[in-house]
């Protein structure tokens, strides 16, 4: 007697790339990630301080160690691509032009990458005793 797995015909499956796969567990990881850092930024920054007390003087402080001016670009590594991937499947339902979609989902890539780059290297030179003195000048 045989069994029925041994008739049963087996053939491999060639799974080919598909962003929009990518995308989709893109938003439910940096979506799981956003709401850990999110909500840690929310709790350090206006639960266990003031929020009378967020002034350039107070960031200067907290980016003066590189461990916050890590957890702030981590937080905008996630957010930013999150956001903008949001937008472009909100886009892509009005948009029925494949073209069209292509050029909108070039110029967005473009947008993140030099966003992200460019607000990570501010926050990585942001130098606090610069703030610090630019804080002292400007009139009460």
């Amino acid at each position: 007697m045989t069994s029925a797995t041994s008739t049963m015909t087996r053939r491999k499956v060639q799974v080919k790339f598909n962003f929009e796969r990518y995308a989709y567990m893109f938003m439910r990881m940096s979506g799981l990630i956003l709401l850990i850092l999110a909500v840690g930024h929310m709790m350090i920054q206006h639960i266990l301080n003031s929020s009378g007390n967020l002034t350039l003087i107070f960031v200067a402080e907290q980016w003066n160690s590189w461990g916050w001016k890590a957890y702030d670009i981590f937080l905008l590594i996630f957010a930013i691509p999150h956001g903008v991937n949001g937008l472009r499947n909100v886009l892509e339902d009005y948009i029925h032009n494949p073209r069209t979609i292509r050029i909108v989902n070039i110029v967005l890539a473009i947008f993140v990458v030099v966003t992200v780059i460019w607000a990570a290297v501010g926050i990585a030179l942001f130098d606090p005793e610069a703030a610090r003195q630019a804080a002292q000048n400007l009139p009460s």
